[in-house]
């Protein structure tokens, strides 16, 4: 493979390739952040707090379905990062036409079930009948489209796992333009409300799979790739490691979806203006977690290709790094929400029942910054040298144990509100944040195999 395509991370200097590595991936997050906020900015102006509350309560829901998507594409990152580590190169073509497949029959299964299971699921989560029709109509467009998603979810990880961050930064960025001119187009000037939201976000996410598969097409001597239908095979060894690897990570993603699927629906309860400002808090809360997020997958990768080629001392390097870079960005975007609640809930609406609850929920929302700081290191740690298991424990002890039960303990139990909830939703954070913590620094991670 050439190396325009592939980036080793096992010699050498690792700070500045790490930190170079790490720009456009947060640069491609702080792009879906930004036409992820627009998205709600533009329903918020043009459709009202009903609609922020639908964008909210089906995008939960759509988040979830793509993160099964997500979890079974971060295996095959993991996967394809440990066989450069190895120079197993020539297993690639196997290992990129298995997930591909993996990734299509999935999402088959996942539209078929957002279109089928959409009004059952929205009712159980309380949501309000003046936002029910746009919520499911969210959910139906989005969900049925997964497909598109789920794809470029697979090209996106394979390429992070050669050590690409530039291609998939440069799609995003696309596909964002795509989305907020489509937003602006259907929502603003023909009035299709939340479905036209959803139509856009459909749209520029067959646009970022599109332009991946070209540039793969264009690739495919680099890669190795036979690029045909006969690529799209399964081979079982390769499914199966995909499958150890994937299955947790999509559990793991999942879970703490659900978690939050259950929040909403308690903050459902609360009444419109409630959910609409829950959703707006979680879209400004995005600007640290997603944008430092981009360090945690060059974390993966380095420790992927470093755990294959044994090169410990790295694997810890690349954590410590990955803290230091983060905390500037927690410390910045925490300070701004603390000091200009108000201003911030402000670009999204101007209903003032929204607004008085915007310095509530970021008082509670802001102490799980600490514990985000800690993950973007652990969590990239925890992926890169393939224990997706632990990773699914503690997962399903943040979300389907202490966010769950945080949140109603605080909110409901003893009866403070949504204040309450915000406040479990946060501290269960550190239920995930601690332990990874403590399996970094104390337990012999590094005797661990690869994964094929």
């Amino acid at each position: 493979m050439s190396k325009a395509v592939i980036q080793d991370f096992t010699q050498g200097e690792l700070f500045r390739p790490m930190l170079k590595f790490s720009i456009p991936f947060m640069l491609s997050n702080a792009f879906q952040v930004f036409y992820s906020m627009t998205d709600m900015i533009i329903v918020g102006q043009f459709v009202g707090k009903q609609g922020i509350a639908a964008v909210m309560s089906g995008g939960f829901l759509v988040m979830f379905i793509m993160m099964i998507g997500l979890g079974l594409a971060t295996g095959g990152q993991v996967l394809v990062s440990q066989l450069i580590g190895k120079n197993e190169r020539h297993r690639l073509n196997s290992a990129i036409g298995t997930l591909i497949s993996m990734n299509l029959a999935a999402a088959g299964i996942m539209a078929a079930a957002a279109v089928i299971l959409a009004p059952t699921v929205l009712r159980w989560m309380n949501t309000q009948a003046e936002a029910f029709a746009s919520t499911q109509d969210y959910l139906v467009i989005c969900g049925g489209g997964v497909v598109f998603i789920y794809v470029y979810n697979a090209l996106s990880a394979i390429l992070r796992g050669v050590g690409d961050s530039v291609r998939p930064f440069v799609f995003i960025v696309a596909s964002a333009a795509v989305n907020i001119l489509l937003d602006l187009l259907m929502v603003a000037l023909w009035d299709w409300g939340v479905a036209g939201a959803a139509v856009a976000t459909v749209i520029s996410q067959a646009a970022a799979m599109f332009m991946a598969i070209y540039y793969m097409y264009i690739k495919r001597k680099e890669f190795e790739l036979s690029f045909s239908l006969g690529t799209l095979r399964w081979q079982r060894d390769v499914l199966w490691a995909l499958l150890k690897l994937g299955i947790p990570f999509s559990v793991r993603f999942a879970a703490i979806n659900v978690s939050m699927i259950f929040v909403v629906s308690l903050i459902n309860s609360l009444g419109v203006a409630a959910a609409a400002a829950f959703g707006i808090a979680l879209r400004l809360d995005e600007l640290a977690n997603k944008i430092s997020q981009g360090v945690m997958m060059a974390v993966s990768t380095i420790v992927g290709q470093n755990i294959g080629a044994g090169r410990i001392d790295r694997i810890r390097k690349g954590v410590y790094y990955a803290w230091s870079i983060c905390g500037g960005f927690f410390l910045f975007f925490g300070l701004l929400l603390f000091f200009f609640p108000d201003k911030m809930f402000a670009l999204f609406t101007d209903d003032e029942s929204v607004l008085e609850l915007a310095p509530l929920i970021v008082s509670a929302l802001l102490l799980h910054y600490p514990a985000l700081l800690i993950m973007k290191g652990t969590n990239g740690f925890v992926q890169g040298i393939g224990n997706a298991l632990f990773g699914l424990i503690i997962a399903l002890l943040d979300g389907v144990v202490c966010r769950i039960f945080f949140s109603w303990f605080f909110g409901v139990a003893l009866n403070m509100g949504l204040y309450g909830m915000v406040l479990g939703y946060s501290l269960a954070t550190y239920s995930t944040a601690l332990p990874n913590l403590f399996y970094f620094l104390f337990v012999p991670w590094y005797k661990r195999k690869t994964v094929i």
